[in-house]
């Protein structure tokens, strides 16, 4: 699905990305975790086709990338709502852009905000909205266009711990149905743990991959509250800092 081959992203002299390679298969879920600045969103913005590299490919089902696909969704930190369109509005977005017509459109919105429970709130605008309503607009918006691939930016960070718990709750749901393969970089290790299905820590200073972890349990609520959830957090958490788990 997402083969990503010698990458090189560098501001200036500094080498943000170096030589970077890592794969996606369909329908995975890969959950990029490491310290500030290590490079995460820099990799995502090159998966979304929003930065061409200074070096190194990108290919998506064996197509190299050269610019935004219509069949990438992407969810950043700060939601991306326009303050100044309606809920209704902001999550028939992407639609738009991409030249569907209105009927269309109105009938994908109204499906999705039913689905995410935020129908009620489709005449409110984003400041109207709590944060997890915000966080799920921004969502129905990313799955409206019908992506295969979903591409999301510490989406949750700004919540509280259970609403945060519920909207990833949310996104397994919406990965089994809607078949997608998703990208998910985090700086929280228990998010990483229950949605990664493969789990890559950045290196802290260099622009690679420092170790990837196979999660066969990632997406089980259960999971959460078992010792072998612990044991792989404090994996990723020695991982992360350097030193044996």
């Amino acid at each position: 699905m997402i083969d990503v081959h010698n990458l090189v992203v560098q501001y200036g002299q500094t080498k943000i990305l170096n030589n970077l390679n890592m794969q996606v298969k369909r329908n995975e879920s890969c959950a990029i975790i490491g310290p500030s600045g290590c490079g995460k969103t820099t990799l995502l913005y090159q998966l979304a086709g929003l930065r061409k590299p200074n070096e190194g490919k990108i290919i998506i089902n064996g197509t190299t990338l050269t610019d935004i696909r219509d069949k990438t969704g992407v969810i950043l930190q700060n939601y991306g709502l326009l303050p100044w369109k309606t809920v209704w509005d902001n999550a028939g977005l992407g639609l738009k852009l991409r030249g569907f017509s209105k009927n269309h459109r109105d009938n994908v919105v109204k499906m999705i905000l039913t689905e995410l429970n935020v129908y009620q709130q489709r005449r409110q605008y984003p400041t109207q909205l709590s944060g997890g309503q915000q966080q799920r607009i921004a969502i129905a918006r990313a799955i409206s266009i019908e992506p295969d691939i979903l591409l999301m930016d510490e989406p949750f960070s700004a919540l509280d711990a259970i609403t945060r718990e519920s909207l990833q709750d949310l996104m397994i749901k919406l990965y089994h149905q809607k078949q997608l393969t998703i990208v998910l970089i985090t700086h929280n290790i228990e998010e990483a743990v229950f949605l990664g299905e493969k789990i890559i820590i950045m290196h802290p200073s260099n622009g690679t991959i420092k170790k990837i972890i196979d999660n066969p349990h990632f997406g089980d609520k259960a999971f959460r509250n078992t010792t072998d959830f612990h044991k792989l957090c404090v994996e990723v958490r020695s991982e992360m800092a350097g030193r044996p788990s």
